[in-house]
């Protein structure tokens, strides 16, 4: 698939660019930064443009495909990652804003031009856990795509909001569109770094409700949203299948969700953010368990 994708140097991207790059995608990263990458395609522009997004969409991705002579190739699908990625890096109204025109411009130069598959980065920051004053159990447990969204801060609302301007699109357009509430996402070095600190102090990983994201396996899921039609509007949690942390499923609930309901019955080292969805819909298989990468301490008690 030819592909265009929003956000390809941050910290997501710049594995998912390359997941799909190595599984004969052509990627176009449309970002202030350029990737730099072999194999992939850069193009500089801002999501807050509304020109720039349709500008793009119907550009050349490079100089090669100027040979054919049959003018600019259609995209087949828009991966939309780029925004502020949480607070505390700008001004509120400004990450509100960034991040909610850029996600408008974005899927509507994409509908209008006749795309037919749209996956846009949504975020675990919707339920509103971990970016709350305070501390906030979630209203059930396992945390799945039908609790309801709560967030109080700017960069969870805008990921509200940027799910229903996803609906509205999909509603007049018939597109696939799916939305990735995507969790604290780790990259290959961050195992070693951070997680002997999540074993140490499990508490380090309370507003993430203990879910992470190999950066991978989102190439993965975002590999498998490309490859499944017909879903119409989605939304996928995106985790990994278990909890960032040496405690079992049964062991965190006592530790911290004693008296949040539980909707159904969790497996042993079940998520407490569930990915069943992802599994079920879209054939995710786990290829990188935190397990994998780091000592579980539990086996040299």
């Amino acid at each position: 698939m030819r592909i265009l994708f929003t956000g390809g140097t941050g910290k997501a991207g710049r594995h998912v660019v390359p997941y799909l790059r190595d599984r004969g995608h052509r990627v176009v990263n449309v970002d202030l930064q350029p990737l730099g990458m072999d194999g992939v395609d850069d193009l500089t522009a801002d999501i807050t443009d509304s020109g720039q997004m349709f500008n793009v969409l119907t550009s050349y991705a490079n100089f090669d495909e100027l040979e054919p002579g049959t003018g600019v190739p259609h995209f087949d699908a828009v991966v939309h990652f780029a925004a502020v990625p949480r607070i505390l890096i700008r001004p509120d109204n400004e990450t509100f804003r960034i991040n909610t025109v850029g996600t408008y411009n974005v899927i509507e130069a994409a509908v209008k031009l006749g795309i037919r598959k749209i996956i846009f980065a949504s975020s675990e920051t919707t339920y509103g856990i971990c970016f709350n004053d305070g501390p906030m159990d979630p209203p059930s447990i396992p945390i799945d795509e039908d609790v309801p969204v709560n967030p109080m801060d700017s960069y969870g609302l805008s990921k509200v909001v940027n799910e229903q301007t996803a609906r509205a699109f999909q509603r007049r357009s018939g597109a696939d569109v799916y939305g990735l509430r995507i969790g604290n996402v780790i990259e290959p070095h961050e195992y070693a770094e951070n997680f002997p600190a999540y074993f140490r102090d499990p508490d380090l990983r309370l507003r993430n409700a203990f879910c992470y994201i190999d950066a991978r396996d989102l190439g993965q899921i975002v590999d498998r949203c490309l490859a499944t039609d017909g879903l119409g509007y989605r939304i996928f949690n995106a985790a990994n299948d278990g909890n960032s942390v040496a405690l079992s499923t049964p062991e965190i609930i006592e530790r911290y969700y004693r008296d949040v309901p539980q909707t159904r019955p969790l497996g042993p080292e079940e998520g407490i953010y569930s990915n069943a969805r992802i599994r079920q819909e879209l054939g995710f298989v786990e290829e990188h368990p935190w397990t994998r990468h780091v000592a579980d301490p539990r086996s040299t008690r």
